[in-house]
């Protein structure tokens, strides 16, 4: 856990999966992407906390609301043969933009890479996000140009998949 005067980094706890699913929905807001929700907190719930969990969060809380969260997974480098830390999604509610949260997200994700043995650390942004882009940029990471994320899903990852 990390205090600041004006926010509180820590691990996400069963308590806050109702708010990190909040946020999400905003950040579906934000990237115009509400049509694909379809998470709950009885959907993530599970892959957070279960018996086999698949993925990680932190939030940052302000007056011990959960303002922000990232939310995070291990991949793997064939060429570092070295597992990773991806980035999946990072949010920090509009009021509180500007107040360093994001940056303390990203930081620790960082210290987490780096005290696990991990190869690297990354993340995808929107190509409209240029406040994102120079923010992340700002903070030393490379946008990666010669790269495109491929997707399959829904109907077509069952047909690809029969």
């Amino acid at each position: 856990m990390s205090t600041t005067p004006d926010f509180t980094l820590r691990a996400a706890e069963l308590r806050d999966v109702d708010a990190i699913v909040g946020l999400i929905r905003e950040l579906a807001e934000f990237e115009k992407l509400t049509h694909l929700l379809q998470v709950t907190p009885q959907t993530l719930r599970p892959h957070l906390f279960g018996d086999k969990p698949v993925v990680e969060a932190l939030v940052a809380e302000v007056d011990r609301r959960v303002v922000a969260f990232a939310l995070f997974f291990t991949n793997f480098s064939t060429f570092l043969a070295k597992p990773g830390l991806y980035l999946e999604d990072l949010y920090v509610q509009p009021a509180q933009r500007g107040s360093g949260i994001g940056q303390a997200l990203l930081s620790r994700l960082g210290a987490i890479a780096v005290e696990r043995g991990y190869g690297r650390f990354e993340w995808s942004v929107l190509d409209w996000n240029e406040n994102a882009i120079r923010f992340y940029e700002k903070m030393g990471a490379t946008v990666m140009p010669d790269w495109r994320i491929c997707r399959i899903s829904g109907d077509a990852l069952k047909r690809f998949g029969a």
